[in-house]
């Protein structure tokens, strides 16, 4: 699990795929900021993991600060199952 700052907005939420770090990531929880009083484009922190972290995470079995942090642009993030594709 790790969590992931997207800087501007590449049409995903919650329980979708992302192609990232050379393997299919689940977005487990996705906080938008920046609409108000935030810099120029918004940005998605997330929190991000396989499909076998899932129980962990659900459970709450992490720490949330010893996470790695890392940053990328919403057009460089590949989507594989994003807004649109979810079920409602």
């Amino acid at each position: 699990m790790q969590h992931l700052i997207v800087r501007g907005d590449p049409g995903i939420r919650k329980d979708a795929v992302i192609d990232y770090g050379d393997e299919e990531q689940i977005v487990f929880s996705i906080q938008r900021q920046g609409d108000y009083h935030g810099p120029e484009e918004v940005q998605l922190w997330c929190l991000i993991g396989t499909e076998s972290e899932r129980e962990a995470f659900e459970k709450r079995q992490f720490v949330s600060h010893w996470l790695d942090v890392e940053s990328i642009e919403a057009d460089a993030l590949d989507v594989v199952k994003g807004k649109g594709d979810l079920a409602v």
